[in-house]
C-alpha cells in the first residue's frame, strides 16, 4: 500500500522539471488546508493532508510547460488523470483521494457548465461535497503554481473566480462563508 510520499516519489522522481513546483504548490495549500480545517474537529486531518498534496498529482500528465509538465492532455483534465491514477494504485482511501482530485477545479464544476463550456471532462458534476473535498477545493483557491506563487488575498481569488460566471463565484463565496465564516 503506497502513501503520499511515495506515490509523489513514484509520479514526480528527483530531476522532474515539475517537482519542485507541485511539491511547492501541494505544501502551501495542505497548510492552508490544515489552517482552514482547525474550525472544525470533525474533519479527517489525515485525509486532509494527503488529499491536500497528491490534490495535483495529475498535473505532469497534462500541457503545461510553463510549469514543467510537458504531458499531452489539456490541463483541465489533471484531477481526471489523477483519480485514475490514485484508483489504479495500491492507495490507502484511494477513492476518497481520488474524488479530492476529481472536484477541486475552481469552486468545482457541474455538468451543465461542462456540457455548456465543451470542456475536456466527463459530462458530470465535479463538485466537492464532503468537508474534506471543500476544504482541499477552498484552500487549492489560494495559490497558484505559477509566478510568485504567493497566497492570494481573497478579493484577489473572487477577480479571477468572477471570469468564469456567476454560479462558479457563487459556489466559491458559499465555501468562504461554510468554511472561513467570512461573508465576501
Amino acid at each position: 500500500m503506497y502513501n503520499s510520499d511515495e506515490i509523489i516519489d513514484l509520479l514526480y522522481p528527483a530531476g522532474d522539471p515539475a517537482r519542485e513546483i507541485f511539491l511547492k504548490h501541494s505544501i502551501q495549500v495542505r497548510n492552508k488546508a490544515l489552517e482552514i480545517a482547525e474550525k472544525f474537529p470533525e474533519a479527517d486531518i489525515e485525509l486532509i493532508c494527503h488529499g491536500a498534496m497528491l490534490h495535483d498529482i495529475g498535473i505532469r500528465f497534462c500541457h503545461a510547460p510553463n510549469i514543467g509538465c510537458n504531458g499531452k492532455a489539456d490541463y483541465l483534465l489533471h484531477g481526471i488523470i489523477g483519480a485514475e491514477k490514485l484508483r489504479s494504485m495500491a492507495v490507502y482511501n484511494s477513492e476518497k483521494l481520488a474524488r479530492i482530485c476529481e472536484r477541486h477545479t475552481g469552486s468545482g464544476l457541474t455538468a451543465k457548465e461542462i456540457i455548456a463550456g465543451k470542456l475536456p471532462l466527463p459530462p458530470r458534476d465535479l463538485l466537492p461535497e464532503t468537508l474534506e473535498e471543500k476544504i482541499i477545493c477552498l484552500a487549492d483557491k489560494f495559490f497558484s503554481k505559477s509566478g510568485r506563487m504567493e497566497e492570494k488575498s481573497l478579493e484577489k481569488i473572487r477577480r479571477g473566480m468572477e471570469k468564469f460566471g456567476t454560479s462558479p463565484l457563487k459556489r466559491f463565496d458559499e465555501l468562504c462563508a461554510e468554511l472561513l465564516e467570512t461573508q465576501v
